[in-house]
C-alpha cells in the first residue's frame, strides 16, 4: 500500500474530527485548494479508513469520545502500513504538557483552535513536502541498492567474459578492489575456523593441569607477541633467531633452534631473560605452542578488521581511479609495513614453495595512499606467485636514490615474451584462460602508482622478471 502523493497532483488528506462543523469547515478550505479530503467524525473510523487506502497526511482532533486522538496516533505509528504518514493535530487544547503529548505519540506538528485558515494551509503544504521528500529519499536509495546489485552481477559476467570490455575500465575496477578484502577476509576466516576446530576442547584442559607459574609465562609470551608493533626484515629475524638460540644454548635449554624459531615467529625477538625458567620446567612446550597458537587467532582478527575496513573504502575507490579527483588527503605511511601485510595475507602460498628474499633499505615514511599502494603490492605479488607456478624466489628489493624510492619486485618465473611486454598494461589485455583474469589487474596498478606522481616498468628475460614502482 503506498501514498498517493505521487501518483497525483491532489494529496490525499484524512481529517478526523467529532464536531461535523469542524469537518465541513475543514473539508471545504482543502478541497477548494485542491486536496483529496476524507473527513471522519472518530477514531475508529479513521484507523480503518488510513489502512484502506493510506493517506499522505493526517489532520487529528484530541478531545473524542471512546478513542482521542493520542490513541489513533499511537495506533497509526504501530501499524507498518501507517507508521510513516505525517499527522498533524488540531485541537482547542492548548496547554503544554498536552502539545508535548502529541509530539510524544508520533506528531510532526500541533495546531490549536481556534485556526488561522493561512496557518493551517502553511503547515500542511510543509509537512506535505517534507513526506515527498522522504519518499524521494526512499525510492532513490532503492534505486541505487539495485543499481549496486546490477554492477555486481556485471562483474561476475565480466569476469567469465573479457567480451564484455564495453562496460570500461570504471566498473571492472570495482570488481577486482572487491575481490583483495574478500579473499583476505576468507582465508583469515578459514585460519580461525581451523583453530576453534583443533582446540576449542583441549583448552580448558590444558588451563586445569597448567600451575600459576606456568599460566603467568604464557599471559607474558601472549601479551609480548601481541603487542610488538616494530617490523623486521627476514635478515634481521635470521639475526635474533641466531642471537636467541645462542642465548638459550648458554643456559642449556633444550632444543634452542626449535624455541627461537618459535619466539621469532612469534615476533618476540629479545629481551628474554625473564623467559629462561619456562623453558626448565616439564610443561614449557605445551605453554609455548599453545601461545603460539592463540597469538596466530589474533593475528587473523587484526587482518580481518583492516580488510573489512578497506571493503567500506571501495565505493570512493571508483572516483579515485576513475576521475582522479578523490578529495582523499594523503597520510604518511611506511611502504615496508604494506609490503609485509600482504606478504602475510599471501602465507599459505609463500610456505608451500616460494622463498622469500627481502633487501629492505632504509626507507623513510611518505605522504601517500597507504591502501591504494597496498594493492599495487598485492597485485605484483599475486602476478609473481603465478608466473612461477607456486614454486620458486620472490625477490623483493627497497632503497631511496636522489630523493625517489625504487621498489623491485623479481622472480624466477619463465619470463614476459618481448612482444607481450608492451601490451601488459593495457585494460582488458591478458594471457591467461578465459574465466582466470580479466586482464585489468596491472591496468590497476599503473593508475594507482601514476596517481602518486610515480612510473612502474617491467624488465624480463626467461628465469627473472622485474617490476620496479619508482614513487
Amino acid at each position: 500500500m503506498t501514498s498517493t502523493l505521487h501518483k497525483t497532483n491532489r494529496a490525499n488528506i484524512l481529517v478526523v474530527d467529532d464536531t461535523p462543523e469542524n469537518l465541513r469547515l475543514l473539508a471545504g478550505i482543502l478541497s477548494e485548494k485542491g486536496y483529496l479530503v476524507r473527513p471522519v467524525p472518530n477514531g475508529k473510523l479513521a484507523l480503518s479508513a488510513a489502512e484502506k487506502m493510506l493517506p499522505d497526511l493526517v489532520l487529528l482532533d484530541i478531545m473524542m469520545p471512546e478513542m482521542d486522538g493520542y490513541e489513533v496516533c499511537q495506533r497509526l505509528k504501530d501499524s507498518e502500513v501507517t507508521k510513516d504518514v505525517p499527522v498533524i493535530f488540531i485541537s482547542a487544547i492548548n496547554d503544554v504538557t498536552d502539545k508535548v503529548k502529541a509530539f510524544a505519540v508520533g506528531g510532526v506538528d500541533f495546531i490549536t483552535k481556534p485556526f488561522q485558515v493561512e496557518e493551517v494551509l502553511a503547515r500542511i503544504e510543509t509537512h506535505l513536502k517534507i513526506c515527498s521528500l522522504q519518499q524521494t529519499l526512499q525510492e532513490k536509495n532503492q534505486d541505487l541498492a539495485t543499481a549496486i546489485d546490477q554492477l555486481q552481477a556485471t562483474q561476475e559476467h565480466l569476469i567469465q567474459s573479457e567480451k564484455m570490455a564495453a562496460l570500461g575500465q570504471l566498473i571492472a575496477g570495482i570488481a577486482h578492489e572487491i575481490n583483495t578484502p574478500l579473499g583476505i577476509i576468507g582465508s583469515s576466516i578459514n585460519n580461525i575456523a581451523n583453530f576453534w576446530d583443533e582446540n576449542l576442547e583441549k583448552i580448558p584442559q590444558i588451563f586445569q593441569e597448567l600451575s600459576e607459574e606456568s599460566q603467568a609465562y604464557f599471559f607474558t609470551l601472549l601479551y609480548r607477541a601481541t603487542h610488538q608493533e616494530t617490523s623486521f626484515t627476514s635478515r634481521e629475524k635470521r639475526k635474533f633467531k641466531q642471537k636467541l638460540t645462542g642465548d638459550l644454548m648458554a643456559e642449556s635449554v633444550e632444543n634452542p633452534e626449535e624455541i627461537a624459531d618459535t619466539l621469532v615467529d612469534m615476533e618476540i625477538y629479545e629481551n628474554i631473560e625473564h623467559l629462561l625458567p619456562l623453558f626448565k620446567l616439564p610443561d614449557w612446550e605445551v605453554i609455548l605452542n599453545t601461545a603460539y597458537q592463540f597469538a596466530s587467532f589474533k593475528k587473523s582478527i587484526s587482518l580481518i578488521q583492516r580488510a573489512t575496513a578497506k571493503s567500506g573504502k571501495v565505493v570512493f575507490a571508483l572516483k579515485t581511479y576513475a576521475h582522479f579527483d578523490s578529495k582523499e588527503e594523503k597520510v604518511q605511511a611506511n611502504l615496508h609495513d604494506g609490503i609485509e601485510t600482504v606478504l602475510t595475507l599471501y602465507q599459505n602460498q609463500l610456505k608451500h614453495g616460494i622463498e622469500v628474499v627481502k633487501n629492505y633499505g632504509d626507507l623513510p615514511k611518505i605522504m601517500c595512499y597507504p591502501d591504494d599502494l597496498n594493492q599495487v603490492w598485492t597485485n605484483l605479488v599475486h602476478n609473481a606467485l603465478q608466473a612461477m607456478d607456486y614454486k620458486g624466489i620472490l625477490t623483493i628489493e627497497t632503497q631511496q636514490q636522489e630523493g625517489n624510492i625504487f621498489l623491485k619486485f623479481t622472480d624466477n618465473g619463465k619470463g614476459i615474451p618481448p612482444e607481450i611486454i608492451p601490451k601488459i598494461f593495457q585494460p582488458f589485455f591478458t594471457t591467461k584462460s578465459a574465466g582466470e583474469g580479466s586482464g585489468l589487474g596491472l591496468d590497476i596498478v599503473r593508475k594507482i602508482v601514476e596517481k602518486h606522481e610515480g612510473t612502474i616498468a617491467v624488465e624480463s628475460i626467461p628465469g627473472q622478471t622485474t617490476f620496479t614502482v619508482s614513487l
